[in-house]
């Protein structure tokens, strides 16, 4: 009898899962459903039931035990198609293969920004991703003087479970800042006597000015120039992200009022660099201002058509400010 067992359970197992397999309904539809934490199998069968994804609670059960799929359950949200077969489902539920939700983030947003961009894709609450922003237990080299990791989020394309929470995003999107960043760029931060909050600081002004990649490193070039010879940064991202911090609003274009808004980040009216990141830079913008280029500018100005006309001296910006208005 003891040798006949093995082959009779495994002939009642298929059996089962045949039989478990069929449920009712339009074969096909995809159904989605929440499976919470601490639920008992019992739980388990009643939401798969009310899904019309089992066509036999009983056998269903059985199939589970012979598994030992019934205590291997996860919580979480899932998407199951009606017609899979019961081993696929318990299959699904043990490996806790959840429902991603795409969540792409461009490079130059700021952390309200990424806030309301998770509210609209996640359905996570503005306000917690903010207050999850200043979780104190990111480094001082990655907070600002507001906490907050500003500027250390980074721009990316991401797979979320549904229900994700908003300490999760901002703990996945600093995570991912850290492991992009290359270990040569230590060195080279080093070489420039810049901290790794100077960098991203810079970077995020690159990252706010730019429009076409291979104008980044001329770009952080006169930046760098300014820096360097105590001239002011001039730069109008960070006036932007002052309103922004007063207002909760960001201004796309600027007037000669909003230059004299009064912020630490207003690198018209205050010498060097801002308190901290101005927005989310993307590595093209880290690596252009590690390496900026050897260029004799310190003036720019914007075409319509996204490029730039540099300059070396003041003179010769203000014809090309013409040319453009031209």
């Amino acid at each position: 009898m003891s040798r006949r067992f093995p082959y009779a359970a495994l002939g009642a197992a298929a059996l089962i899962s045949l039989a478990a397999c069929q449920p009712p309904g339009p074969a096909g539809q995809t159904e989605r459903f929440r499976i919470p934490a601490g639920a008992s199998f019992g739980q388990v069968m009643d939401t798969l039931d009310a899904h019309g994804l089992l066509a036999n609670r009983t056998l269903f059960r059985w199939r589970a035990r012979l598994a030992g799929a019934d205590r291997a359950v996860q919580a979480g949200t899932y998407e199951a198609v009606r017609g899979m077969s019961a081993g696929d489902l318990l299959q699904l539920l043990a490996e806790g293969r959840e429902r991603q939700l795409r969540f792409t983030v461009p490079e130059g947003l700021t952390i309200a920004d990424v806030a309301d961009l998770a509210e609209q894709s996640l359905g996570v609450p503005a306000d917690s991703i903010i207050a999850a922003s200043r979780d104190t237990s990111f480094g001082d080299s990655l907070r600002s003087r507001d906490g907050s990791v500003e500027g250390f989020l980074h721009p990316d394309t991401y797979l979320l479970p549904e229900g994700v929470k908003a300490n999760e995003v901002v703990q996945r999107m600093v995570a991912e800042f850290e492991q992009r960043w290359q270990p040569e760029w230590t060195a080279r931060r080093d070489s420039l006597k810049m901290s790794l909050r100077d960098v991203v600081t810079l970077a995020s002004i690159v990252e706010g000015e730019a429009r076409v990649d291979d104008e980044r490193p001329i770009i952080a070039g006169v930046y760098h120039n300014r820096l360097r010879i105590g001239m002011a940064l001039q730069a109008d991202p960070t006036v932007q992200y002052a309103i922004q911090l007063a207002t909760g609003e960001r201004k796309k274009r600027l007037y000669e009022k909003d230059y004299k808004t009064e912020s630490p980040y207003n690198t018209y009216l205050y010498p060097g660099l801002p308190p901290g990141p101005v927005n989310s830079p993307g590595s093209a913008s880290i690596q252009a201002t590690l390496y900026p280029a050897d260029v004799p500018y310190l003036y720019f100005v914007a075409r319509p058509d996204g490029r730039h006309v540099f300059s070396a001296t003041y003179q010769e910006h203000l014809r090309a400010i013409r040319a453009v208005r031209r």
